[in-house]
């Protein structure tokens, strides 16, 4: 499969990400599509097993025939039988008519089994029957009916220690694992976590007219480097709940909505120290610690805030922060195909935070403003460097405006010879 074929099959069924493992499992879909074999999902809940089933029916022979997902953990145990085979009239209390079940409906096309291990032993019985000879008998019924049915199962659970531990037959595990699909978790996709996160800020932006959201160096780390026990499902659920809360109604003058870390971090859950080991941070004595690091600088982002507020109130609109306008990217969670590097990171993390321009009378709030105004420094230096002191050209670089740049060279004290 080409790079071309592989971004028209993720547009189809909106799929976002570039990864190496996602890649594999979506091209393995597509590849033993056009047979018969039963295929097992493997992965954590919200990694996006279900879009692997839809992938494997439509690119089958079976495409025209019905399509069936069935969630097994959501059915009580008494009545998973009746769901999966049908039930005859009279069979049990409450059963006023014959029905069909799920495998007969879906005859000569595709059944998905999601959360195969929680199908009760006794109903693992007969799916292996039903996969071994295509036979089945309904609740209620002496006689044998024939379907035929592909089945693609998937699980979060590890089927190999539920068979040790007598959970689930081996016999139908073997059998269900001719073919298996491994969903990567998203923590192992580190390059497609702020692509996610830009690709659904962004429609909901859109969806309810809000501003879009910025995220700064420090609040991508966050994100990137944050666990996501939830997965896809769970960043969605985040980005959408920070697109609402911190996002305002777009109004003709609305820019972008800055986030950094210390707001951010409010909507990402705390991880649990038992549930993934991570390296202890190294101590110093007068060291600030990183809880105490995300207060200040909280402190001072709302001060900041209540100052521009302020102004904008005295001395009109005028005077508040601009936010300069992000060049616009053609599908820039998709990649068009291309992975999205670490330097692409880099490059958009240096861009956003770049943007916010200060008004020229705003001094300092704090000496902790200090190492900010450093690196800006730095940054603007390089700038030139690479420009070979074209003044224009950095401006367009650092996302500034000319202006903007004359001003904070004149403010940094920025000589000639730094600038070449």
């Amino acid at each position: 499969m080409d790079t071309q074929e592989l971004q028209s099959l993720k547009n189809k069924y909106d799929i976002i990400g570039n990864d190496a493992a996602l890649n594999r499992a979506l091209e393995t879909a597509v590849a033993i599509a056009p047979t018969d074999l039963t295929v097992l999902v493997v992965g954590e809940s919200g990694v996006g097993k279900d879009n692997i089933p839809k992938i494997i029916h439509q690119r089958s022979l079976r495409r025209t025939k019905n399509y069936f997902a069935v969630n097994c953990g959501a059915i009580p145990e008494g009545t998973i039988d009746s769901e999966l085979f049908g039930h005859v009239k009279g069979s049990f209390t409450g059963a006023t008519e014959t029905r069909k079940g799920y495998f007969e409906e879906a005859d000569g096309g595709t059944l998905f089994l999601d959360e195969i291990s929680e199908l009760p032993l006794a109903s693992q019985a007969k799916l292996l029957r039903v996969l071994q000879s295509g036979e089945f008998i309904k609740v209620g019924s002496s006689k044998v009916e024939k379907t035929d049915v592909r089945v693609v199962a998937a699980t979060n659970k590890d089927l190999l220690y539920a068979v040790g531990h007598g959970k689930f037959r081996e016999d139908l595990y073997y059998r269900l694992n001719a073919i298996q699909i491994k969903m990567p978790a998203l923590r192992e996709r580190k390059d497609d976590i702020y692509l996610l996160f830009r690709k659904f800020t962004s429609d909901f932006s859109e969806k309810y007219s809000m501003t879009k959201l910025l995220l700064t160096n420090d609040a991508i780390d966050l994100l990137i480097n944050y666990r996501w026990p939830g997965n896809i499902r769970q960043l969605k659920n985040i980005a959408e709940t920070v697109s609402a809360l911190e996002g305002e109604k777009l109004t003709p003058t609305a820019g972008k909505c800055i986030v950094d870390a210390a707001t951010l971090s409010k909507y990402i859950p705390r991880d649990d120290p038992n549930a993934l080991p991570v390296a202890a941070a190294p101590q110093g004595g007068d060291q600030m610690s990183s809880a105490d690091r995300q207060m200040f600088i909280k402190a001072l982002l709302d001060l900041k805030r209540e100052v521009d507020d302020l102004k904008s109130r005295v001395y009109g609109e005028s005077s508040a922060p601009k936010i300069a306008a992000e060049p616009e990217m053609e599908a820039e969670w998709q990649g068009q195909g291309t992975p999205l590097t670490s330097a692409d990171v880099d490059r958009s993390r240096t861009i956003d935070v770049l943007k916010r321009e200060e008004p020229e009378d705003q001094e300092p709030v704090s000496a902790g403003n200090l190492s900010v105004r450093n690196a800006e420094k730095d940054l603007i230096i390089k700038a030139l460097q690479r420009s070979g002191g074209n003044r224009k050209q950095a401006a367009e670089d650092l996302g500034f405006s000319e202006r903007t740049l004359y001003r904070k060279i004149e403010k940094y004290n920025i000589e000639e010879g730094q600038k070449k």
